[in-house]
């Protein structure tokens, strides 16, 4: 099984930068799409920025031009930097893997994800 650790959450003002880490432990593949979802109360987790093993990047029209999503498959580790906030930018940070880890399409359990609240 694959475990998850979202952190590099925090409070900023508008305007300003924070950049998150997801530590990935288990067995997976360096090939595997990781990606990077948000969650406001209320709303369904949205899926913001996916990076493949070989580093080709998409994001969500919302966020497209600010952040930017990189690996390190050697540490098993992804990162989503985080430019520009805006308070609509406020949900819980979560990462996983869009395609699946295991070959089936199998999400990894959830992590408990990282609070990012954007201030106006």
């Amino acid at each position: 099984q694959v475990q998850l650790v979202e952190s590099g959450g925090g409070f900023v003002q508008a305007g300003g930068s924070l950049r998150l880490s997801c530590a990935a432990s288990g067995s997976f593949f360096s090939i595997n799409v990781m990606g990077w979802y948000r969650q406001v109360p209320g709303k369904q987790r949205e899926l913001v920025a996916t990076i493949t093993g070989g580093g080709r990047t998409a994001y969500a029209d919302s966020v497209k031009g600010r952040f930017a999503i990189s690996r390190d498959n050697a540490e098993k580790t992804v990162y989503l930097q985080m430019n520009s906030l805006k308070p609509e930018d406020t949900a819980i940070y979560y990462c996983n893997f869009p395609q699946g880890f295991d070959g089936k399409g199998d999400l990894a359990s959830w992590g408990q994800g990282t609070q990012v609240t954007v201030s106006s």
